[in-house]
């Protein structure tokens, strides 16, 4: 019996659900017994996931193709470090705050590595490892956070439709459009999805 093959995404992007613990949000933070969320599962929360050729980002037709595809009209790179980004501390207090955005939010790791915390149906935090090659696209209403690993560095490509707006709307803000058109299209439809399946 031939093996499936496994999908090159999971060697930059990996995910479980996390623990309790106030600890150092760098860490980790797998729960025990360790508990890994596949792709199929973070894109059943409207996660998207690619790999792309990061050492040659700059000229990489996958990622135009994905650009032109999907309308990511703006780009900009943003170095998230304790060296290059200013207000460091600050900053990365406020990334780690819960909140959702009105938009996508679309991340692309071309160097370095960092978590990206989304929460799941049930309200349950799953942790998102980006590492370099990774691009992630969390959808619009999805209550989320974000944090550097214990290496401190990720060097990340912002990418948006139009005009950016960085605006995070700190939870609780179920009362936003953006919220409930996610609620109602990715939430309560998995649930009801898995109550016809349970049912058949």
């Amino acid at each position: 019996m031939v093996a499936p093959e496994k999908d090159p995404r999971e060697e930059v992007i990996q995910a479980w659900y996390m623990d309790d613990s106030d600890e150092d949000q760098r860490l980790p933070h797998h729960k025990d017994p360790e508990e890994f969320v596949s792709l199929d599962q973070l894109s059943e929360l409207g996660v998207l996931s690619w790999r792309l050729d990061a050492d040659n980002y700059e000229t990489d037709e996958e990622l135009k193709k994905i650009r032109e595809t999907r309308g990511y009209s703006y780009m900009d790179i943003c170095d998230v470090c304790p060296e290059k980004l200013p207000n460091y501390e600050e900053k990365i207090k406020n990334f780690f705050e819960e909140h959702l955005h009105t938009d996508e939010e679309i991340r692309y790791a071309v160097e370095g590595s960092g978590y990206f915390d989304i929460r799941d149906r049930n309200d349950k935090w799953i942790r998102i490892w980006v590492k370099k090659g990774g691009m992630i696209v969390l959808p619009a209403g999805s209550y989320h956070r974000f944090t550097l690993d214990t290496d401190n560095y990720i060097k990340a490509m912002r990418l948006f439709v139009g005009d950016p707006v960085w605006t995070p709307y700190n939870r609780p803000q179920d009362h936003l459009p953006a919220r409930k058109e996610y609620v109602e299209k990715v939430l309560q439809k998995e649930m009801s999805d898995r109550t016809i399946n349970a049912a058949a």
